[in-house]
C-alpha cells in the first residue's frame, strides 16, 4: 500500500460521512473518556507531576496528536509505560528536566517521522518487547506501593531498589488507604466484563472508594485542588532550564522518544489487525513529535498512544479520528464541571487503578507462548530485559533491549546451512538426466541463508578439506543475500581450486546476489561459463568437460 499523506488520510477517512457517522464517533468518544478519564488522573500522579497535568496531557494529546495521527483509531495520552519511565526521571531531573526532556523527544519524533524512519523503529524481537512490558508494569506497581499503604518511603534510583527497601525498613501501614485501594482492586477484578462495556470498573470503584471515604469521614490522603485551565501554573519554562547542562538532558530525551515510538506503533499495530486499516507509521510519529513538542509548555507530561484507550474505541463503533477529539472534549468539560469531586478521590483508590492496569499491561499470552514452548532464546531475552528495566535506568534498559535485539537478529540470520554431497548418478538417471560415469570428483554444496560476514567462518570450516574435489558446485538457490566479506570468501575458494586445477560453478543465483558478484568482479573471475541455472545443468556441464577432457 501506497504511503499517504495527512490531507489523503482525511479525505479518504471522511468520504461518506454522515450523520450516522457522527453519532457512533459521539458514543465512542464518550465512552473512551470514560476510560481515560481515571487513568489520566492515575498517571499523573504516578508520573510524579499531578493529577491535573495527567488531565491536560489527555486533553491536549486527545486534539493534537489525534487530529494528526497516522490513522482513524489512534487515541494518544498518559500511558502507565510512560508514567513507569517518568517517575524515575521526575526524581533524577525534577519536572523542568521531564518536560525539556519531553520537548526535545518531540523534536526527535518529528523528526523520525519527516525522514521515513519509522519501519525501523519495528525491528525490535517479540521476547523484548514482552519482557519490557513486563518490566515497566513491575516499576508501575511497585511506585505505588507507597499510595496503597499510605505511607511516605524514600526515593530510589531504581524501582528495584524502591522494592528492596520495603522490606529492609517495613512501613507500618494505614489501614484505612489499604482498605480503599482493595475496594478498587476488588471492583475491577470482579465486575463482570459485559458491563465494563457499558460503565468502566475503574470508574466505578474510584466512585464507591470515594463516596466510602467521604462517607467514613477517613482522613485518607486525596489528590486535592484540579485547577479548572489547561495551562497550569507549573509547565515549561525555558528561561528556567540550565541549557549549559544540555548534556544531562540526552539520556531521558532518548528513553521518552523510544519509548513514546515503540508504543505508539505497537499500538497502531494493534488496532491495524482489529479494523484492517494500516497505520502510517511516519505520519503518528510526525503527530506524536508534534503533540509532544506543546504538551510541555501547557503544564503536562509526554504521551504515547495508547492501546487500552484505542481498543475501546475501536469496539465501541468509533469510524474516524473525531472520537480522539470527542473524548479530549469531554475530559475538558469534566476539569471544569467536576474538579471539586475530583479534588476528593483518594490516592490509595488511583494506586488500586494502577496495580490492576498494571496486572493487565503484561503480555499475558506471548509469556505462555514462550514459556510454554521452551523458547530458551526468548526466555532468556524476556528475562534479562525484564529484570533490566526494574534494575536499572530506563535508558541503559532500552540500550540492553537494542543489543540484544542485534544479537538475536544476528544469531537467527547468520545460521548458514552447508550440506556438501557426492553426485548421485542414480538419482539423475531417475529423472531423466544423462550425465557421464566419471563424476567422482564433482561436489555439490547446497548452501541455505545469507552469505554475510557473520555466516564467513561457518563457510571456510565447510570448505577446509577438498580433497579431490575437481569441480566444486555451489548451488546458491537458498542464498537471499551476500555482502562484501561473502564475495571475499567465495573469491578465496575459487583462489584454492584454481591452483590445484580444479574448478568453482554456481547454480541457481538470485538476481541480487548476481550483481553484487558482477560489482564485485567475481563473474569475470570465475568466469560466465560456469553460472548456470540449476545444479543439475551444472553437473551434466561437469560430465560433458570431463570427457572432452578425457578425449
Amino acid at each position: 500500500m501506497p504511503r499517504r499523506t495527512l490531507p489523503q488520510l482525511l479525505r479518504a477517512e471522511f468520504a461518506g460521512y454522515d450523520a450516522s457517522k457522527f453519532r457512533a464517533d459521539l458514543l465512542a468518544g464518550i465512552t473512551v473518556a470514560a476510560v481515560a478519564l481515571p487513568l489520566a488522573l492515575a498517571f499523573g500522579v504516578a508520573s510524579g507531576a499531578s493529577a491535573a497535568a495527567g488531565l491536560v496531557t489527555a486533553v491536549l494529546a486527545g486534539l493534537i496528536i489525534g487530529g494528526l495521527s497516522g490513522a482513524p483509531y489512534q487515541i494518544s495520552g498518559p500511558t502507565g509505560a510512560m508514567s513507569a519511565v517518568l517517575i524515575l526521571l521526575t526524581q533524577k531531573y525534577g519536572l523542568q528536566g521531564v518536560w525539556v526532556a519531553g520537548l526535545l523527544s518531540g523534536l526527535l519524533l518529528a523528526l523520525i517521522g519527516l525522514l521515513r524512519l519509522g519501519r525501523f523503529i519495528a525491528f525490535i524481537p517479540a521476547p523484548v518487547i514482552t519482557g519490557f512490558t513486563s518490566g515497566i508494569a513491575l516499576i508501575i506497581a511497585i511506585g505505588q506501593i507507597d499510595n496503597l499503604l499510605g505511607v511516605k518511603t524514600p526515593g530510589a534510583e531504581s524501582a528495584a531498589l524502591k522494592l528492596l527497601g520495603y522490606f529492609q525498613h517495613p512501613p507500618a501501614p494505614d489501614w484505612q488507604a489499604v482498605a480503599v485501594g482493595g475496594l478498587v482492586m476488588a471492583v475491577m477484578v470482579f465486575w463482570p466484563k459485559p458491563w465494563a462495556a457499558r460503565f468502566p470498573a475503574s470508574l466505578l470503584g474510584i466512585i464507591l472508594a470515594t463516596v466510602a471515604v467521604v462517607l467514613a469521614g477517613w482522613p485518607v490522603k486525596v489528590i486535592g485542588a484540579i485547577p479548572q485551565t489547561l495551562l497550569l501554573a507549573e509547565r515549561l519554562d525555558l528561561r528556567a532550564v540550565p541549557w549549559d547542562q544540555w548534556r544531562a538532558f540526552l539520556a531521558p530525551t532518548l528513553t521518552i522518544t523510544a519509548l513514546g515510538a515503540v508504543e505508539s506503533l505497537l499500538c497502531g499495530a494493534v488496532a491495524s489487525n482489529m479494523t484492517g486499516v494500516r497505520l502510517q507509521a511516519n505520519q503518528e510519529l510526525i503527530a506524536q513529535g508534534v503533540g509532544n513538542l506543546v504538551i510541555p509548555f501547557f503544564g503536562g507530561v509526554p504521551a504515547t498512544a495508547a492501546i487500552a484507550r484505542t481498543s475501546v474505541g475501536i469496539k465501541s463503533g468509533g469510524q474516524t479520528r473525531l472520537v480522539s477529539v470527542i473524548h479530549a472534549l469531554v475530559i475538558l468539560a469534566s476539569m471544569f464541571v467536576l474538579a471539586p469531586v475530583m479534588s476528593r478521590i483518594p490516592l490509595a483508590a488511583l494506586a488500586g487503578v494502577l496495580i490492576i492496569t498494571a496486572w493487565r499491561m503484561n503480555e499475558w499470552e506471548a509469556i505462555r507462548y514462550i514459556f510454554g514452548r521452551r523458547f530458551k532464546t526468548g526466555i532468556l531475552t524476556f528475562a534479562i530485559t525484564m529484570l533490566a528495566t526494574v534494575a536499572l535506568d530506563l535508558t541503559q534498559a532500552i540500550l540492553i533491549g537494542a543489543f540484544l535485539s542485534g544479537a538475536i537478529f544476528l544469531n537467527q540470520v547468520a545460521s548458514l546451512d552447508i550440506d556438501v554431497q557426492e553426485v548421485d548418478l542414480e538419482r539423475l538417471r531417475q529423472r531423466g538426466i544423462e550425465v557421464d560415469a566419471a563424476l567422482h570428483h564433482v561436489r555439490v554444496a547446497y548452501l541455505t541463508g545469507p552469505l554475510f560476514f557473520a555466516a564467513a567462518g561457518n563457510f571456510n570450516e565447510a570448505f577446509a578439506r577438498l580433497n579431490g574435489t575437481r569441480v566444486l558446485i555451489l548451488s546458491m538457490r537458498g542464498v537471499p543475500l551476500l555482502d562484501v566479506t561473502g564475495l571475499q570468501v567465495i573469491s578465496h575458494l575459487h583462489e584454492r581450486l584454481a591452483k590445484s586445477g580444479g574448478t568453482l560453478m554456481l547454480a541457481g543465483v538470485h538476481d541480487n546476489v548476481r550483481r553484487m558478484l558482477e560489482r564485485g568482479g567475481l563473474v569475470d573471475e570465475i568466469g560466465d561459463q560456469n553460472f548456470f541455472w540449476s545444479s543439475e545443468q551444472a553437473i551434466v556441464a561437469a560430465g560433458q568437460r570431463a570427457a572432452q577432457a578425457s578425449h
